[in-house]
C-alpha cells in the first residue's frame, strides 16, 4: 500500500467555458468534481496505475462529505480521512476552450484544532505499519503546526518506509532539514528553497540542506533528477497545451510507483514526464489521457545525464 497526505484537501471542480473574459458573464459548458488536494490526485493516478492506495488528511463539512462519497467510487483508493469540524476548501478551475488556458481559484483550508491534529498523528502513525511508501503532499490549513512535515517525515523515517514531500515555503524548508528520501518542486520552489534560480545548482544545494534526492518540475522542460544514483533530465517531445493541474501530482505518482516496483532512475523519470505530460492533454483536472500515456512510455520521453543536457 502507498499512503498519501493531504493535509489540506479539496473538492476540485472543473468549469469550462468556450471564452474567459474579464467582466463578463460566462455561460459554463461542462462541470466536473473530483476530490482534490495533492495527495489525493497522486492516489488516483496510482489507483490508475494498479497500486493500492490510501489517503489520509482532514475532511469536514458539507464539502467534506462530498470529497468521501467521490472517494468511496474510487476504486483501489482507500479513505482514511481524518474528521475535522472546518469545511473543506473547494478549488475550481475555469478552462477557456478557445485558448485551453485554465485559471485557477484556490479557497484557504479549514481552522484545524490541537486535537484534530494529534488525531491525524495517531491515524498516520498507524498507516504507516502497513505503507510501502509515502508521500506528504500540498500546503499547510490553518492551525497546523509549520512544522508538520518534518514531524512526519522523522516519523516515516522512523518507521522505515521511504518518504516523498511535495510542499513549498517555510514547510518545505523545514521538511527538508528531516532528511525525506525525495522533494519534488517545481523550479520556483526550488529557487525559493536555495536561493539560486539556476535549477542545477539549487538541486544540488537543496541536497546540502538534507534531502537525500531531488526531482525538479521544470515544465515544459520537464524534470531534472539529482540523487545519489546520479543527476539526469528527462524531456517530454514537445510543449503541449492543456490544463496543467494535476499534472505535478502524477509525476509524484509515477515517481513512488517506480521506487516500490524497484525501477531504475531514468525509468522511473520516464514514467513520471509521461503521466504529466499526460494529465495536461487531459480534458479533466487531475486525471491522465491514457493513449498519450502509453505512447510517451513507449519512447516519447528522452532522459540524458544531467552533465549531458543542454
Amino acid at each position: 500500500m502507498i499512503l498519501t497526505v493531504t493535509l489540506n484537501t479539496a473538492l476540485d471542480i472543473t468549469y469550462r467555458v468556450p471564452a474567459l473574459r474579464p467582466h463578463a458573464s460566462h455561460r459554463v459548458t461542462g462541470v466536473t468534481e473530483r476530490p482534490g488536494g495533492k495527495g489525493l490526485n497522486v492516489a488516483r493516478v496510482l489507483a490508475a496505475l494498479g497500486h493500492r492506495a490510501t489517503v489520509t488528511g482532514f475532511a469536514g463539512g458539507v464539502t467534506g462529505g462530498v470529497v468521501r462519497e467521490l472517494l468511496a467510487r474510487t476504486p483501489g483508493v482507500t479513505d482514511a480521512l481524518v474528521p475535522a469540524a472546518g469545511p473543506t476548501r473547494r478549488t475550481l478551475a475555469v478552462v477557456d476552450e478557445r485558448t485551453g488556458d485554465t485559471t485557477q481559484l484556490n479557497e484557504p483550508g479549514p481552522v484545524v484544532s490541537a486535537a484534530e491534529w494529534n488525531a491525524l498523528l495517531e491515524t498516520y502513525g498507524e498507516l504507516l505499519r502497513d505503507a510501502s511508501a509515502v508521500a506528504l503532499c500540498g500546503s499547510l490549513p490553518p492551525g497546523v503546526p509549520v512544522g508538520a512535515y518534518a514531524h512526519l517525515v522523522r516519523g516515516a523515517r522512523a518507521a522505515g518506509v521511504p518518504v516523498l514531500l511535495d510542499t513549498s515555503g517555510e514547510a518545505l524548508r523545514r521538511g527538508v532539514a528531516a532528511r525525506p528520501d525525495l522533494i519534488k518542486p517545481n523550479a520556483g520552489e526550488l529557487a525559493e528553497l536555495t536561493g539560486s534560480q539556476e535549477p542545477s545548482w539549487a538541486a544540488r544545494a537543496a541536497r546540502r540542506r538534507g534531502a537525500l534526492g531531488v526531482v525538479a518540475s521544470l515544465g515544459a522542460e520537464g524534470l531534472l533528477a539529482e540523487t545519489s544514483r546520479g543527476r539526469w533530465r528527462a524531456v517530454p517531445p514537445d510543449h503541449v497545451p492543456g490544463n496543467p493541474t494535476g499534472a505535478g501530482d502524477s509525476a509524484v505518482a509515477g515517481l513512488l510507483s517506480g521506487l516500490v516496483e524497484g525501477l531504475p532512475w531514468p525509468d522511473r523519470l520516464v514514467r513520471a514526464v509521461a503521466l504529466s505530460t499526460a494529465t495536461v492533454l487531459s480534458p479533466t483536472a487531475g486525471d491522465f489521457d491514457r493513449g498519450a500515456y502509453e505512447e510517451l512510455l513507449a519512447g516519447g520521453v528522452r532522459v540524458t545525464p544531467a552533465a549531458e543536457a543542454a
